[in-house]
């Protein structure tokens, strides 16, 4: 009787990840043959199931943030903090957390700081970048490798080479945004968003996440500009936030 309820279960949740998975895809598409659309409703894709794909894609053993929840201790008893985590998204009354604040030296002797998001904070986050990853990678451009899925530094690194050994190339320019995470403006990052998302209760929920503060020692701050690293805005925000100067300066 157990075997045969959990090859039902098993079932069951693999016939929902794929119906999750249709929707993101439909989204996509549309993305894909409309560059000028605008999606005014999207928070109904952030279900149960893709919050459960969420929590299981996290790595389990980062450091907890403020609220002291590791990935195992929530773990346990999932199935039941999952439904109210989606009640409290859907509804409204999801409260982000501050990131907790840490430091790690850097080359040149000075130290980056780091936020380490709450548990919750990453599930829902992780959530929100599946859905909004189906609409912007059908805008990123072909050469463009920074914070962006099934890419990384290696690739970027592999494309120079092939690009500098098959082609005449005179020059290669060197650049980097200094203070990016520090920097970085709340309202135009919302503005870059906004070129493809209408829909309000997503924006709200992505500004909660910018408006949370960051912890350090017990001190709460608040953030007005920047973006701790580590949390939503070191992924999909830095790439759309560098997609919408681009797509200003066309």
């Amino acid at each position: 009787m157990t075997k045969g309820n959990s090859e039902k279960l098993t079932a069951t949740c693999t016939r929902r990840q794929g119906e999750a998975l249709n929707r993101l895809d439909r989204i996509r598409e549309a993305a894909r043959r409309d560059k000028n659309l605008r999606f005014t409703s999207l928070m109904h894709h952030i279900t149960v199931d893709l919050l459960r794909d969420s929590f299981n894609a996290l790595k389990r053993d980062v450091a907890p943030g403020v609220d002291n929840v590791t990935w195992r201790q929530y773990g346990e008893e999932l199935e039941t903090h999952l439904p109210d985590l989606h009640e409290r998204v859907q509804s409204g009354r999801y409260r982000a957390k501050p990131s907790k604040r840490t430091w790690i030296p850097k080359s040149d002797g000075r130290q980056r700081p780091i936020g380490i998001a709450a548990l919750e904070d990453k599930v829902v986050q992780q959530a929100v970048v599946r859905v909004l990853n189906q609409i912007f990678e059908e805008d990123f451009l072909g050469f463009s490798y920074g914070f962006r899925p099934g890419r990384n530094q290696h690739n970027a690194l592999d494309a120079l080479w092939v690009g500098i050994t098959q082609r005449k190339v005179n020059w290669v320019l060197d650049a980097d945004i200094r203070s990016f995470y520090d920097t970085i403006d709340h309202g135009w990052l919302v503005k870059f968003v906004e070129h493809r998302i209408a829909d309000p209760r997503l924006l709200r929920l992505i500004q909660k996440w910018l408006r949370a503060g960051v912890s350090e020692d017990g001190e709460w701050s608040k953030t007005e500009v920047g973006t701790p690293q580590g949390g939503f805005s070191l992924g999909s925000g830095q790439a759309i936030f560098l997609w919408g100067r681009a797509k200003l300066s066309y």
